[in-house]
């Protein structure tokens, strides 16, 4: 099983800083569809993803189709997307998944969106509001797939509190 992240697009470097330094710490690759809305060797983007960077798997793509043609090895594709029509806790995220996060201003191409309703997957919001921030919606729904893989590899205890029933005060 495995994770990969894709942002198509993305236009703030602080966003893909800390993505790229969610991506390190689940072991999940990125990937960037160009255009860019800034340089790879930005400083906030380094920033953000502070010494994480030089660990991170990453991917460059000239488009999204070609980045979608590279996925055909069997693995399942979701879009993250204000208009879809399932809970991103409905999904089965069994197997290697790519999630796909479009640009913070305008999201994912409808033309995109429309061609696979099926894959078209929402974090729940109150009415009235647009979105949430792109790095915080990559790590709900990397988390949520993650959880449902059972954390591969994943340290899921302290290693300096060991006993759940120890209270620390």
């Amino acid at each position: 099983m495995s994770l990969e992240i894709a942002l198509v697009e993305p236009e703030i470097p602080q966003n893909t800083g800390n993505i790229a330094r969610t991506c390190v710490a689940v072991g999940a690759r990125l990937h960037l569809v160009e255009p860019l809305g800034f340089s790879i060797d930005n400083r906030h983007l380094k920033r953000a993803g502070l010494d994480y960077w030089f660990d991170l798997d990453l991917t460059l793509w000239p488009d999204i189709d070609t980045l979608l043609r590279g996925q055909e090895n069997g693995k399942k594709i979701y879009y993250a997307t204000t208009k879809g029509g399932r809970v991103y806790t409905e999904a089965d995220y069994g197997g290697d998944i790519l999630l796909v996060f479009g640009k913070e201003t305008k999201g994912l191409p409808e033309s995109l969106l429309m061609a696979h309703p099926e894959r078209c997957l929402r974090i729940p919001m109150l009415a009235g509001r647009r979105s949430l921030n792109l790095s915080n919606a990559v790590a709900v729904m990397a988390y949520e797939t993650l959880r449902q893989q059972g954390f591969p590899e994943m340290l899921q205890a302290s290693l300096y509190f060991n006993n759940p029933n120890e209270v620390i005060g």
